[in-house]
């Protein structure tokens, strides 16, 4: 049984015209850090779906028994439901949703362009699953919270205290599943990369731009940290998202 959604933490559902966007949160957090983004989406016409993520947005023991196939099974069916009555959707993510909406632009080439915000998407974390499987040996369970990662004062993110080691080598491992897949990604794809990331290394941008298989724009953000729809570039963001989006579906 899960805990009550936090505050600021529910999803939410903007109805709009026949163009549907879906924007999914990252790990341990809740679609408050993508909310202001999802609403300037909706504002310029779009049907907005933002959904909140298997074992977040309550409490922390929610999360721990998720994995992967929890939070891409979610992603894949408010996908499949969006689609089914839109004509055409583009996908958004941050973090871990980057690397649930990257996952679904490869698994549906009919999807009509990808913005992932420091999406988690460069293979390479195999030390971390071996230090995962140390830690879960040694009793460890949670490590320090990664949320909230936000250079603007006074800003905070709905996240958790703390990060399930195992839920997190789970996303890992998805991570080094989905590299090879990236090539075979040809719609439109916008990245946004924070040059101080304190949780995704901002190589992972890179590393997107250059491995889709379609045109591929990345957009350097110099003022904000890992949580960039929330920091000081969180304007520019939400403005170069909806010129993009308005861009690719005309066509």
């Amino acid at each position: 049984m899960t805990s009550p959604i936090l505050p600021g933490a529910e999803p939410a559902s903007y109805a709009g015209g026949p163009h549907g966007v879906l924007v999914l949160h990252g790990f341990t957090g809740s679609p408050q850090s993508m909310r202001p983004l999802a609403e300037a989406v909706a504002a310029a016409g779009y049907s907005v779906e933002l959904p909140l993520l298997p074992g977040h947005g309550t409490a922390l023991e929610d999360m721990i028994p998720t994995r992967w196939e929890d939070w891409s099974g979610a992603a894949e069916a408010a996908y499949a439901e969006l689609a089914g009555r839109c004509d055409g959707v583009a996908v958004v993510g941050l973090s871990m949703g980057g690397t649930l909406v990257t996952w679904l632009a490869a698994r549906h080439p009919e999807i009509v362009a990808l913005v992932t915000i420091n999406g988690a998407v460069e293979p390479g974390g195999d030390a971390l699953i071996e230090m995962g499987r140390d830690l879960l040996a040694a009793g460890t369970e949670v490590l320090p919270a990664i949320g909230s990662d936000i250079a603007k004062p006074g800003q905070a993110e709905v996240s958790y205290p703390g990060a399930p080691v195992a839920a997190l080598m789970s996303m890992a491992q998805a991570v080094e599943d989905l590299a090879p897949l990236i090539p075979g990604i040809h719609c439109p794809t916008l990245v946004f990369t924070s040059t101080q990331d304190h949780v995704v290394p901002p190589s992972a941008g890179e590393y997107l731009a250059t491995h889709v298989g379609g045109p591929a724009e990345q957009v350097t953000l110099d003022n904000s940290f890992h949580v960039a729809t929330l920091d000081f570039d969180a304007t520019e963001i939400e403005t170069r998202t909806v010129d993009f989006l308005a861009k690719v579906f005309a066509g």
